[in-house]
Protein backbone atom coordinates (compact mmCIF):
# COMPACT_ATOMS: atom_id res chain seq x y z
CA UNK A 1 0.00 0.00 0.00
CA UNK A 2 1.48 3.11 -1.16
CA UNK A 3 1.80 5.85 1.27
CA UNK A 4 1.14 9.31 0.11
CA UNK A 5 2.82 12.40 1.95
CA UNK A 6 1.74 16.00 1.37
CA UNK A 7 4.80 17.69 0.78
CA UNK A 8 5.12 21.25 1.80
CA UNK A 9 7.67 23.79 1.82
CA UNK A 10 7.95 26.98 3.89
CA UNK A 11 9.55 29.13 1.91
CA UNK A 12 7.85 31.11 -0.88
CA UNK A 13 11.21 32.31 -2.45
CA UNK A 14 11.49 31.12 -6.38
CA UNK A 15 15.13 30.18 -5.74
CA UNK A 16 14.48 28.34 -1.92
CA UNK A 17 17.25 26.03 -0.94
CA UNK A 18 14.81 24.32 0.68
CA UNK A 19 12.49 23.51 -2.28
CA UNK A 20 15.35 22.07 -3.68
CA UNK A 21 15.62 19.65 -0.59
CA UNK A 22 11.82 19.39 -0.85
CA UNK A 23 12.34 18.04 -4.70
CA UNK A 24 15.15 15.92 -3.94
CA UNK A 25 12.72 14.44 -1.15
CA UNK A 26 10.30 13.61 -3.92
CA UNK A 27 13.07 12.12 -6.10
CA UNK A 28 14.60 9.66 -3.13
CA UNK A 29 11.46 8.31 -1.85
CA UNK A 30 11.47 4.53 -1.44
CA UNK A 31 9.57 2.10 -2.96
CA UNK A 32 5.38 2.72 -1.42
CA UNK A 33 6.21 6.51 -1.19
CA UNK A 34 4.70 9.41 -3.24
CA UNK A 35 5.11 12.76 -2.63
CA UNK A 36 3.08 15.63 -3.79
CA UNK A 37 4.25 19.09 -3.36
CA UNK A 38 1.53 21.29 -2.10
CA UNK A 39 2.05 24.52 -4.28
CA UNK A 40 -0.25 27.23 -2.64
CA UNK A 41 1.17 28.94 0.06
CA UNK A 42 1.18 32.40 -0.88
CA UNK A 43 -2.60 32.32 -1.70
CA UNK A 44 -3.62 31.10 2.09
CA UNK A 45 -4.65 34.93 3.84
CA UNK A 46 -3.79 35.20 7.54
CA UNK A 47 -5.25 33.64 10.04
CA UNK A 48 -8.89 35.76 10.99
CA UNK A 49 -10.77 33.94 13.57
CA UNK A 50 -13.81 36.04 11.79
CA UNK A 51 -13.31 34.45 8.84
CA UNK A 52 -13.11 31.27 9.82
CA UNK A 53 -16.40 31.19 11.48
CA UNK A 54 -17.46 32.41 8.78
CA UNK A 55 -16.27 29.14 6.62
CA UNK A 56 -12.61 28.50 5.19
CA UNK A 57 -11.37 30.71 2.45
CA UNK A 58 -11.04 28.93 -1.09
CA UNK A 59 -7.13 28.39 -0.75
CA UNK A 60 -7.69 27.20 3.12
CA UNK A 61 -10.38 24.65 2.14
CA UNK A 62 -7.69 23.69 -1.29
CA UNK A 63 -4.94 23.23 1.99
CA UNK A 64 -6.89 21.23 4.05
CA UNK A 65 -8.95 18.94 1.37
CA UNK A 66 -4.60 18.45 0.12
CA UNK A 67 -3.36 17.37 3.95
CA UNK A 68 -6.45 15.60 4.86
CA UNK A 69 -6.14 13.59 1.81
CA UNK A 70 -3.02 12.48 2.58
CA UNK A 71 -1.37 9.88 5.08
CA UNK A 72 1.13 11.57 6.53
CA UNK A 73 3.11 15.35 6.10
CA UNK A 74 7.08 16.11 5.08
CA UNK A 75 7.74 20.01 6.13
CA UNK A 76 10.68 21.12 4.80
CA UNK A 77 11.48 25.29 5.84
CA UNK A 78 13.85 27.63 6.56
CA UNK A 79 14.25 29.12 9.74
CA UNK A 80 13.45 33.13 9.58
CA UNK A 81 14.50 35.29 12.52
CA UNK A 82 15.25 31.85 14.81
CA UNK A 83 11.73 30.49 13.71
CA UNK A 84 9.33 29.74 11.77
CA UNK A 85 8.48 31.28 8.28
CA UNK A 86 5.36 33.34 9.38
CA UNK A 87 3.60 32.04 5.92
CA UNK A 88 4.09 28.54 7.11
CA UNK A 89 2.94 29.20 10.32
CA UNK A 90 0.17 30.87 9.28
CA UNK A 91 -1.01 27.68 6.94
CA UNK A 92 -0.52 25.44 10.15
CA UNK A 93 -3.05 28.06 12.73
CA UNK A 94 -5.46 27.44 9.18
CA UNK A 95 -4.60 23.37 9.35
CA UNK A 96 -5.46 23.82 13.24
CA UNK A 97 -9.01 24.30 13.09
CA UNK A 98 -11.67 23.27 14.52
CA UNK A 99 -9.55 22.72 17.02
CA UNK A 100 -9.54 18.68 18.08
CA UNK A 101 -11.26 17.75 14.55
CA UNK A 102 -8.05 19.29 12.49
CA UNK A 103 -6.70 17.61 9.17
CA UNK A 104 -3.37 17.58 11.31
CA UNK A 105 -5.03 15.73 14.27
CA UNK A 106 -2.53 12.36 15.10
CA UNK A 107 -1.59 12.65 11.08
CA UNK A 108 2.19 11.43 10.89
CA UNK A 109 4.99 14.17 10.21
CA UNK A 110 8.75 14.94 9.47
CA UNK A 111 10.38 17.83 9.39
CA UNK A 112 13.81 19.21 7.31
CA UNK A 113 15.19 21.99 6.68
CA UNK A 114 18.40 23.49 5.22
CA UNK A 115 20.15 27.24 5.89
CA UNK A 116 22.87 29.48 3.72
CA UNK A 117 23.79 29.97 7.81
CA UNK A 118 25.17 27.69 10.30
CA UNK A 119 21.87 27.37 12.39
CA UNK A 120 20.52 24.71 9.77
CA UNK A 121 16.96 25.52 10.91
CA UNK A 122 17.43 23.72 14.73
CA UNK A 123 15.24 26.59 16.45
CA UNK A 124 12.71 26.08 13.36
CA UNK A 125 12.40 22.31 13.58
CA UNK A 126 12.06 22.54 17.50
CA UNK A 127 8.98 25.58 17.61
CA UNK A 128 7.37 23.57 14.79
CA UNK A 129 7.78 20.67 17.16
CA UNK A 130 6.03 22.58 19.98
CA UNK A 131 3.62 24.07 17.18
CA UNK A 132 2.42 20.24 16.74
CA UNK A 133 1.60 18.98 20.33
CA UNK A 134 -1.10 21.37 20.21
CA UNK A 135 -2.62 19.33 17.11
CA UNK A 136 -1.20 16.08 18.20
CA UNK A 137 0.67 15.96 15.17
CA UNK A 138 2.96 12.62 15.65
CA UNK A 139 6.06 14.46 14.13
CA UNK A 140 9.20 11.86 13.91
CA UNK A 141 12.39 12.45 16.00
CA UNK A 142 15.11 10.57 14.56
CA UNK A 143 16.68 10.74 12.56
CA UNK A 144 16.80 14.41 11.66
CA UNK A 145 17.69 16.82 8.48
CA UNK A 146 18.81 20.28 9.55
CA UNK A 147 21.28 21.48 6.79
CA UNK A 148 23.70 24.08 7.77
CA UNK A 149 26.11 26.10 4.76
CA UNK A 150 23.58 24.36 2.55
CA UNK A 151 23.94 26.93 -0.64
CA UNK A 152 26.95 24.53 -1.88
CA UNK A 153 24.87 21.56 -1.81
CA UNK A 154 22.87 22.65 -4.55
CA UNK A 155 23.90 23.35 -8.10
CA UNK A 156 22.82 26.67 -10.03
CA UNK A 157 19.25 25.51 -10.62
CA UNK A 158 18.71 24.45 -7.04
CA UNK A 159 19.10 20.91 -7.32
CA UNK A 160 20.53 18.97 -4.35
CA UNK A 161 24.01 17.02 -6.33
CA UNK A 162 25.74 16.52 -2.78
CA UNK A 163 25.79 12.71 -2.70
CA UNK A 164 26.39 12.09 1.18
CA UNK A 165 23.30 14.59 1.54
CA UNK A 166 21.47 12.87 -1.28
CA UNK A 167 21.76 9.33 0.87
CA UNK A 168 21.22 11.08 4.30
CA UNK A 169 17.30 12.16 2.78
CA UNK A 170 16.73 8.83 1.36
CA UNK A 171 17.89 6.63 5.03
CA UNK A 172 15.22 9.62 6.79
CA UNK A 173 12.56 9.09 4.26
CA UNK A 174 13.00 5.42 4.76
CA UNK A 175 12.87 5.53 8.31
CA UNK A 176 9.42 7.95 7.85
CA UNK A 177 8.21 5.37 6.05
CA UNK A 178 8.49 2.44 8.89
CA UNK A 179 7.54 6.00 11.12
CA UNK A 180 3.94 6.70 8.70
CA UNK A 181 3.41 2.79 8.65
CA UNK A 182 3.15 2.63 13.54
CA UNK A 183 0.24 5.06 12.71
CA UNK A 184 -1.73 3.57 9.83
CA UNK A 185 -5.04 1.98 10.50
Amino acid sequence: MTIRVAGICGSLRAASLNKGLLQAAVELAPAGMEIAIYTRLGDIPPYNDDVFTKGDPEAVADMKSFIGSRDAMLIVSPEYNYGVPGVLKNAIDWASRPSGKCVLNRKPAALMGCSPGLGGTIRCQHALRQTFVFTETHVMSQPEIKIPSAAALFDTSGRLTDENTRQHVKKFLEAFAVWTGRFRD
